[in-house]
Order: C-alpha cells, then sequence, then structure tokens
C-alpha cells in the first residue's frame, strides 16, 4: 500500500510542494500530500430521480499487473486483456487480464521521450481489435501514428510499422496532452497541450491546445467540426489529458491547470475555453466556464472514464480518483475523492466495457514525479457505484 504517514522528512518535503505551484513542476506535479479536498464551490443536490446517487464509492478489488515502467495509455481488448504504453521506454506491453502475466508487444520506432512526452495513448479503432492507434512524441513534434497489432507473433514483434496518421502537434518538456479516443460517431478525437506557449492555446491553425476531431486516416471530418477543413474541435486549452463520453454522447474532457485551478469540461464544438486568459470559471461570456474546478493540488488530473452516470477522474498531484455525479449535461452533487495517498499519482482511468461497475485504473509513480514503491508501477481493478 501507498505510504500514509506524514513524519520527518515526508513532512518537510510536503510542506516545500504545498507552497509551490503545479506550473513550476509542470503539471503532473509532485507528490499531493495529505490535503483536505476543495472541489467545486458550489452546494448541490440530485435534481430528479435520472441524476447519479450523491454519494458513490469506489474499491479496489484486485491488481491486474505490477513492476510496470512509466505505464500512460491502455486499450482494452476483447475478452479483458490489455495492451499498456510506456511512455519513457516507447514499449507497448500485452497484459493477460486473468493472470497478469506482462508480454512485450514490440517498441515503437521514432518515440524520443522527454519531461511529459514520451509513448502515451493507446486506442484501437471501432470494431478492429488489430489497427491500433498511438499518441507519440517524436524529435521533431507530436503526432499520431496506427500500426498493426498481431498478437499471434512471437513476443517483442506483434506490431507492424507504424504509419503516419496527424503530425505537426506541438511538442515540448510540458504540456504535450497525449489522449486518444475513438468517440461514438467513430471519429478519432485527441486531446493535446500548448506545449509551454500560451498563445497557441488561441491560435486556431495550430494544433497545440485543442482538441481535435478526425477521420480514422487523420483527415478533417467534412460535417461536425467548426471548420469543415480544419481537425481543430475546440481550442483555449491549456493541457488535455482525459477524453470520454457519456450515454448521450456528451464529450468530458479533463485539462491540468497552471497555479489555480484544474478544470472538468464538457466539450461543445467551437468551443473557446479560455486558456491563457481564462484558468478555471471566468466572467467572460466568450469562453466556456468549466463545469466543476479543483484546487491544482487536489487533482491535476490526466485520464477520465464516465460509467454508472459519473465521471471518474484520475489525479496525478492530487493522488486520488474523483467521483463527478451527472445530472444530464450537470453535475448532480458535489465531487467525491476516493482512494487519496493510498496508490500514490493516479494517471489513466478506463471503464471495462463488460463490466458496467468496473474500471482500470493505472498509477504513475514511475514517471519520475512519484515515489515509487516495491510493485509500482499497477494497473489496479475497481469496483464503483
Amino acid at each position: 500500500m501507498r505510504r500514509t504517514t506524514g513524519v520527518g522528512v515526508g513532512l518537510a518535503l510536503t510542506a516545500v510542494l504545498a507552497a509551490g505551484c503545479s506550473g513550476g513542476d509542470g503539471d503532473e506535479g509532485g507528490d499531493g500530500g495529505q490535503r483536505t479536498p476543495k472541489a467545486g464551490e458550489s452546494t448541490r443536490a440530485p435534481r430528479d430521480s435520472t441524476a447519479a446517487p450523491a454519494k458513490g464509492s469506489a474499491k479496489v478489488i484486485g491488481t491486474v499487473a505490477e513492476g510496470l515502467d512509466s505505464p500512460w495509455g491502455l486499450a482494452p481488448l476483447p475478452g479483458g486483456d490489455l495492451l499498456v504504453s510506456s511512455r519513457d521506454s516507447g514499449k507497448i506491453t500485452h497484459i493477460d487480464g486473468d493472470s497478469g502475466k506482462k508480454t512485450e508487444a514490440g517498441t515503437v520506432p521514432g518515440v524520443e521521450p522527454g519531461g511529459e512526452g514520451g509513448l502515451m495513448g493507446l486506442a484501437f479503432q471501432p470494431g478492429d481489435d488489430r489497427m491500433l492507434y498511438a499518441y507519440l512524441t517524436t524529435a521533431s513534434d507530436n503526432r499520431i501514428v496506427r500500426m498493426m497489432y498481431d498478437p499471434e507473433k512471437e513476443p517483442g514483434r506483434r506490431l507492424g510499422a507504424p504509419s503516419t496518421v496527424l503530425k505537426g502537434i506541438p511538442k515540448g518538456t510540458l504540456h504535450n496532452g497525449g489522449r486518444i479516443a475513438f468517440g461514438p460517431d467513430k471519429m478519432l478525437y485527441a486531446g493535446t497541450g500548448e506545449s509551454g506557449e500560451k498563445g497557441l492555446a488561441q491560435d486556431k491553425k495550430s494544433l497545440g491546445g485543442k482538441i481535435l476531431r478526425m477521420t480514422p486516416d487523420g483527415e478533417p471530418p467534412g460535417q461536425g467540426n467548426p471548420e469543415a477543413d480544419s481537425v481543430v474541435y475546440s481550442w483555449g486549452h491549456r493541457n488535455v489529458q482525459g477524453l470520454d463520453w457519456d450515454d448521450d454522447k456528451r464529450l468530458w474532457a479533463s485539462e491540468f491547470g497552471q497555479d489555480t485551478w484544474d478544470e472538468l469540461n464538457r466539450i461543445e464544438p467551437g468551443g473557446n475555453y479560455g486558456w491563457p486568459q481564462a484558468e478555471g470559471k471566468s466572467e467572460e461570456k466568450r469562453f466556456k466556464n468549466p463545469v466543476e474546478q479543483w484546487r491544482t493540488a487536489d487533482a491535476s488530473p490526466s485520464g477520465l472514464a464516465v460509467a454508472r452516470g459519473s465521471v471518474w477522474m484520475a489525479g496525478l498531484r492530487g493522488e486520488r480518483l474523483w467521483r463527478i455525479p451527472l445530472d444530464g449535461a450537470e453535475p448532480a452533487a458535489e465531487p467525491q475523492a476516493f482512494l487519496q495517498g493510498k496508490y500514490g499519482r493516479l494517471r489513466t482511468v478506463v471503464a471495462d466495457p463488460s463490466a458496467k461497475d468496473e474500471l482500470w485504473l493505472v498509477t504513475s509513480e514511475t514517471d519520475g514525479r512519484g515515489s515509487p514503491e516495491k510493485g509500482d508501477d499497477r494497473i489496479l481493478r475497481v469496483k464503483i457505484r
């Protein structure tokens, strides 16, 4: 289990980190320490019988795999097996869902890790569990590639040669985004960062600081985007690393703040989410306000999943799993925090499509910002309600 005491050097370190800001350490921060959650600012109650319950639960019921190196993206396979990416090594590993056995699938060529960049998000094309997409950092940019995955081949040689789907996403030591996901419309979405150059978030010609929507071939879809010839779907983002849809096909995204507010946003095509002019809720009518916001010490959110009527959001610096119950397009009640400080930094959360009340949760203690202990990093199975 993660350390929960705070004595001696641990208290001193926590005090130093609490005095700093997430911008200084990068979005993914350091040890969140023992802090009181400061979630949304309003008091709510479920408004009708269709809303998610105000109170839920999250309990770790098992460890699927351990001993992982800088795990980042997670792609489920039919039957419960998983593929997981290693940000810093560029490797993709197959995890047996029953035994936890790890088998190297292969290394993605061209990955150049550094800072918060490397091999990040993974996603299978809908209906094809052999066409694997990956978001990665190269020597010149961040880009999305796709490759064939063949489980019948020998370990280490199961990945075909990657072909580029989209290139030219700005890269930096910080703020590389990295999450990719196929939506209910079968389009490919990507969350990007502004790479530390704040102005890119408001520059519609740049792919940085955006949510992108494209065909599986990386082309503008023609319909549904603000501009027919562009893959830019929304802008004014600082660093998006969480994407998922609810049952009504609404897109939700988590976003790192700088010094003050992390955000949960409901994404609308053509929406301007304010960065760098706004961090958190703003009085500016031209900006879309977040649905919820958190102090950066309490969240620093990476992955996100929607399950059982709630958004489940993984916190890195906050070292906790947040639940945001939904009532349609709005929160139904105050967010709840689970697992605080028990497993360290939390990177990725994915809903198990075969078990409506279970999640996979990926820890992130070996990414250079954590304090790895025996067994880190892990993929945990979490029972929710």
